[in-house]
């Protein structure tokens, strides 16, 4: 009873699985893609231009949060589109003292590669971090 169980379980994940790549192939046949759709996972996620040093190059420090001694790593969830443009950010771990906010400027004003699915540009999700450390 529980192989019987497991097998159609493992028959159902896999038939899932194909499924929704055919439908991301379907999508870009017919020019049928959703704007609003962004990936989590594709074959070449995207990068920012520059490399993180773009990125921490534009953070500001918060004066508030240096005199209070404030220090971690915020996370950026970063909408980036098929032009490489951040769309959206929102703060999934911050620090708070407003270092999450000026690291959410900093991606916004940043340029991405854009990622990459089956050869096309796609919109796509990006967890980015950003170290705030006093030296």
């Amino acid at each position: 009873m529980r192989k019987g169980f497991l097998l159609i379980l493992f028959t159902l994940i896999i038939l899932l699985i194909s499924c929704s790549g055919d439908n991301f192939q379907d999508q870009q046949a017919n020019g049928n893609s959703n704007v609003d759709l962004y990936l989590n996972s594709v074959e070449e996620m995207p990068l920012p231009i520059g490399g993180m040093s773009a990125i921490n190059r534009k953070v500001v420090y918060p004066k508030s949060a240096r005199r209070a001694g404030v220090q971690g790593v915020v996370f950026i969830r970063t909408y980036v589109n098929t032009k490489g443009e951040v769309t959206k950010t929102e703060v999934i771990k911050g620090i708070g003292s407003e270092c999450d906010v000026a690291a959410a400027k900093a991606i916004r004003e940043t340029k991405f590669t854009p990622g990459r699915m089956y050869g096309e540009a796609v919109n796509v999700q990006v967890i980015v971090p950003v170290r705030f450390e006093l030296l």
